[in-house]
C-alpha cells in the first residue's frame, strides 16, 4: 500500500511572538517495511534558520527558528510512504517464555539487546508503579510465552479502558488512567509500556497514524484522521526483534499503521514542541489527512493460450 499524508498545524496567537524555536518529528522512518519515496515540510512564516538532524533513537526530526514577529505560525508536513508485508511474521508458538526474555535483557548481548535493555527503565510518561505491576500480573503467568501474555495484556487494556478524549490530557500519570479506566490512544500506549516495563520487558513507544476507513456509503472527510500511538515489545528471536502491538485497537498494526517515530515515551517523539517569546493565549488547529493512493502487487500472466 502507499498512501499520502498532510498533517497540518496551525498555531493562531493573541499577540505577536517575536522569536520561537520548534522541533518537530512529523517525517516518517524508513525501515524493512516502510519506504519513504517523497517528503515536503512547508512551514509560514519562512525560518530564518532551519536544519534537520536524526535523533538518538534514529527518528527524523526538523529544527527551525524564527526571528520576525508573527501572529500565525503554519506547519505542512507533506509525505507519501509505501508499507510493505511484515517480512517475518510473529512466531505461532509465542517466543520463549517471557521470564527468559527478562533475564536475557539483564546480561544483554548485542547492540540491539542493550538498545531493549534502556527500554526496560521507567520514562517520565510512563513511571514505574505498583499500580501497573499489579495490572500486568494476570497476564504474565509462569512459563507464559512472550507475545501469548503480551496478546493478553494488549486485549485486557482494550477491554477495561475506555476511549475518552476528554477524560486525560498528555500529562496525565499512567496510575490515574488505570484508576480513570479511560484515555485517549498515547494513555493506552503508556499504561502498557509501564506494565511490560514492571515486569522487567524492553518496551518502546510507536507514534504515527492509522489509516480510517468511513461507513458504507460515507465519503472521506479530508484532514478528519489523527495521529496514533501504540508499542512494540522485545523478542530475541532470529528474524523476529520487535513486534508492535495496538492497545487501542487490540491489534497487531498491519499496513494501516504508519510509522513516524519510535522512543521511551510520547516525550520522545512529539510532533511539534517550542519555546515562543510572547504570543499571550493562543489556538491551536491540527489536520490530519492519510489518503491510499495506490496498491502495489505482483501477478502472474494470466495468457493460458496453448
Amino acid at each position: 500500500m502507499i498512501y499520502k499524508i498532510v498533517h497540518e498545524t496551525e498555531y493562531l496567537y493573541g499577540d505577536p511572538v517575536s522569536t520561537s524555536h520548534h522541533l518537530l518529528h512529523l517525517a516518517p522512518r524508513a525501515f524493512d517495511r516502510q519506504i519513504v519515496r517523497a517528503g515536503q515540510l512547508e512551514v509560514t512564516p519562512a525560518p530564518a534558520v532551519q536544519s534537520e538532524r536524526t535523533d538518538y533513537f534514529g527518528n527524523r526530526c526538523n529544527y527551525f527558528e524564527l526571528q520576525e514577529p508573527h501572529r500565525q505560525l503554519t506547519v505542512t508536513s507533506r509525505r507519501e510512504v509505501e508499507i510493505l508485508p511484515a517480512p517475518v511474521p510473529p512466531p505461532e508458538d509465542g517466543g520463549p517464555p517471557w521470564e527468559a526474555v527478562r533475564d536475557g535483557l539483564l546480561a544483554p548481548r548485542d547492540a540491539e539487546a542493550l538498545r531493549a535493555y534502556e527500554l526496560t527503565l521507567e520514562s517520565p510518561f510512563a513511571r514505574a508503579s505498583e499500580e501497573a505491576l499489579d495490572y500486568a500480573r494476570p497476564s504474565f503467568a509462569p512459563g507464559r510465552p512472550l507475545l501469548d501474555a503480551v496478546a493478553d495484556l494488549t486485549h485486557r487494556l482494550h477491554q477495561d479502558l475506555a476511549y475518552d478524549p476528554k477524560a486525560t490530557v498528555v500529562s496525565t500519570p499512567v496510575s490515574e488512567v488505570l484508576r480513570l479506566r479511560r484515555g485517549v490512544c498515547q494513555d493506552f500506549a503508556h499504561v502498557q509500556l509501564a506494565c511490560l516495563r514492571a515486569v522487567g520487558l524492553g518496551a518502546r513507544y510507536v507514534s504515527g497514524y492509522l489509516v480510517t476507513t468511513p461507513p458504507p456509503g460515507q465519503p472521506r472527510l479530508v484532514g478528519a484522521d489523527a495521529s496514533h500511538a501504540w508499542v512494540a515489545v522485545y523478542c530475541p528471536l532470529d528474524g523476529v526483534g520487535w513486534v508492535p502491538f495496538d492497545p487501542t485497537n487490540d491489534l497487531i498494526p498491519d499496513d494501516k499503521h504508519i510509522t513516524v517515530a519510535w522512543g521511551r515515551d510520547f516525550g520522545d517523539v512529539t510532533p511539534m514542541r517550542g519555546v515562543i517569546v510572547g504570543g499571550n493565549h493562543h489556538e491551536l488547529r491540527v489536520s490530519v489527512d492519510v489518503e491510499p493512493i495506490a496498491v502495489e502487487t505482483l501477478a502472474e500472466s494470466d495468457d493460458t493460450s496453448g
